[in-house]
Parts: C-alpha cells; sequence; structure tokens
C-alpha cells in the first residue's frame, strides 16, 4: 500500500511546501483519500484550486499527474483506450492469405496494437500516479459509467484482453464545477470536499506566497476588491488564479497603491466579461481615469 501522507498534519505542510496552501479540512479530506484509497470528489465554483490541489499532490509525494480533461462528447477511445486501427488494418493486408482469419483476429488484438488513454494509462503504472479527472461534470451521464469500475476496484475491463488491475492504486481526484448533479453510484464510491472561495486573509496568503514582494498594504487592497467583486452577480467571479495574476499586474506596473482608478484600469486581469466590467464599475463606483 501506497502512503501517500502521514497525517493531516503532514499533509499540511508537504502541499504548504509544494505552494498550496491549504485549510484543515482539505488537509484531512486529502489525507484520507489517499489512507483509505479512496477517490477524492472536489466541488465548487471554478478557480478555487480544485485542480491545482490535484497538481499539489503529485508535486508533494512525487508522484507523476495524469490527467483526463473532460468534456461534452468525451467516450471510451478517448478516456479509457482504443485500437490502433490504421496499424491493424496494415497487419490484416500483410497477412492476407497466410493465415486463417482466427489466427489474424487473435495477433491484432495484442498490446501492439493497444492506444492506452489516461484511465488506463492510470491503472496500468506501477510508479506512484495521481489520477485527475477534470470538469466531470462536463461530460454526458453515460461516461460516468466508464467511470465506475475503476472507481470501485481499480481495474479496466478490455474484451479482448481481459481485466487490467490496478497493482499500485493511483490518487484519485475528481473535480466538478457542479454544472450538473453526479449520479449517486459515482459519489458514493468516492470521499467527497466542497471547496469554496478562501477568505480573505488565506487568500492574502495565498497571494503573497505567490508574488514575493508584493506589499502587504498592496496585497489587503486587492483581496478586498476581489472579494467585493465576487459579492457581485458576475457571469464569472475572479479566480484565485486571477488574484495571482492581479498581483503580479500591480508588481509589474509598480503600483504602490490600489486606488479607484487603478482597480478600474488593470479589471481586464479578473473580469474576463465586458458586462462583468461594466457592472463592477457601477456597483463599486470606480473611478475611471
Amino acid at each position: 500500500m501506497t502512503t501517500w501522507f502521514e497525517s493531516a498534519a503532514d499533509a499540511t505542510a508537504r502541499l504548504r511546501a509544494a505552494g498550496y496552501l491549504t485549510d484543515d479540512a482539505t488537509a484531512l479530506t486529502a489525507y484520507l483519500a489517499g489512507a483509505l484509497e479512496k477517490p477524492l470528489l472536489i466541488e465548487g465554483p471554478a478557480g478555487v484550486g480544485k485542480t491545482e490541489l490535484a497538481k499539489a499532490v503529485a508535486r508533494a509525494t512525487g508522484a507523476e499527474l495524469v490527467r483526463l480533461q473532460c468534456y461534452e462528447g468525451l467516450d471510451e477511445a478517448r478516456a479509457l483506450y482504443e485500437w490502433n486501427y490504421k496499424k491493424q488494418l496494415l497487419r490484416i493486408q500483410a497477412s492476407q492469405g497466410d493465415a486463417v482469419w482466427s489466427e489474424t483476429h487473435d495477433d491484432i488484438f495484442t498490446e501492439e496494437f493497444l492506444l492506452t488513454r489516461p484511465l488506463l494509462s492510470a491503472i496500468r503504472r506501477d510508479a506512484p500516479t495521481v489520477l485527475l479527472v477534470d470538469e466531470v461534470d462536463k461530460t454526458d451521464v453515460e461516461v460516468e459509467g466508464l467511470l465506475l469500475e475503476v472507481l470501485s476496484d481499480f481495474q479496466v475491463t478490455i474484451p479482448e484482453l481481459g481485466t487490467v488491475t490496478a497493482t499500485r492504486r493511483p490518487f484519485v481526484v475528481l473535480t466538478s464545477n457542479a454544472s450538473r448533479e453526479l449520479s449517486e453510484a459515482v459519489k458514493r464510491r468516492c470521499l467527497f470536499l466542497h471547496l469554496d472561495y478562501p477568505d480573505a486573509e488565506r487568500e492574502r496568503a495565498i497571494v503573497t506566497s505567490q508574488v514575493p514582494g508584493l506589499d502587504d498594504k498592496v496585497a489587503a487592497q486587492l483581496v478586498d476588491v476581489v472579494v467585493r467583486l465576487r459579492e457581485l452577480e458576475l457571469k464569472k467571479a475572479p479566480s484565485i488564479a486571477e488574484s495571482v495574476d492581479w498581483a503580479r499586474t500591480l508588481i509589474a506596473l509598480e503600483i504602490g497603491d490600489l486606488d479607484e482608478a487603478t482597480v478600474a484600469r488593470t479589471l481586464g486581469v479578473v473580469l474576463k466579461h465586458a458586462s462583468d466590467q461594466r457592472r463592477a464599475i457601477k456597483e463599486l463606483k470606480l473611478a475611471v481615469g
């Protein structure tokens, strides 16, 4: 059995060393996911650090990250495996007249012709692996069925080859922006963690750790504005990563005081919709100039 973290405190320390400042609940759940060898389902709004947590676990433990980016229309061929049909066809053409079909069939459904995709790749690896199934809520419901065998038994069945079972279970993280409700079957197989935007103090700590040299006063002003922006009804609230980008912008512009005019002038770093920028300027009564 792989020991990912020795304890919740160990998870906190090692994730922090890997650049991820975590709260107690997140550290505890990360520790339990490794100790119990259960997949971790992380749900929350976009930009709160769900994907980054999986990356941080990989960095903290020296594991390789295998990522399945989900999208509408994702199918088995892109998630699990597919056969190299062109190579199979060439082999069939080359063997015509030299072998009966049963022999040719057995020959072309072998490892040589198998193209592994993220789920199967993670299952087959002997080295420590973090499997990230990102934005699983963007897939069709049918795709969740592909995940169940992996999440339950850490195995994949290939009809032509048999069942491939993990010799070393990966640390599995599924993320969801909650754009649709996931099935109870998937949820039942996972530990659950809800991540929301951090409080002002922790976000300030995150920003200052990611942007050395940022003045404490400017950091406090930046986080205050970001918190106020998230309270507005925007198409897309600022993410933590965008807070960090904004801090780097202020460093580049040598801003020593984040006044209203500067906020309005640099809103494009954190708000990517024109309607959101107009609303922010109006609701926060920013001076444009």
